[in-house]
């Protein structure tokens, strides 16, 4: 699933939108479009990625849909991020010290 979220990010447009989303609240396609340089059926197309990743939701509200973010899947690719990046810290960690080490017993010897 995280897969599907990189996905979704990594169109500039989409991450605009959620940015959008964010700042205000909510959006329509409508609403959205008018701040961004594409079309209304272009942002309902980068919605529908957005909604299969998990990263907005969608409200009917009359004839109109609101979107609005679901920041949850953000948060568990947050963490898996966080995850690798101690995971990685700790290895370099390790090669450090088996640097040193190696260092330390070059001068002594």
């Amino acid at each position: 699933m995280t897969e599907d979220v990189f996905t979704a990010l990594a169109d500039p447009t989409r991450r605009s939108i959620l940015d959008l989303l964010a700042a205000h609240g909510h959006g329509t396609a409508t609403t959205l479009s008018a701040e961004l340089p594409v079309s209304r059926p272009a942002v309902i197309k980068h919605l529908a990625v957005l909604d299969r990743a998990g990263l907005v939701a969608a409200q009917r509200h009359g004839r109109e849909v609101r979107y609005v973010v679901q920041p949850e899947r953000l948060q568990e690719t947050a963490a898996w991020m966080s995850r690798l990046a101690d995971r990685w810290d700790a290895r370099l960690a390790g090669v450090k010290a088996l640097a040193e080490a190696a260092e330390d017993a070059d001068s002594r010897g």
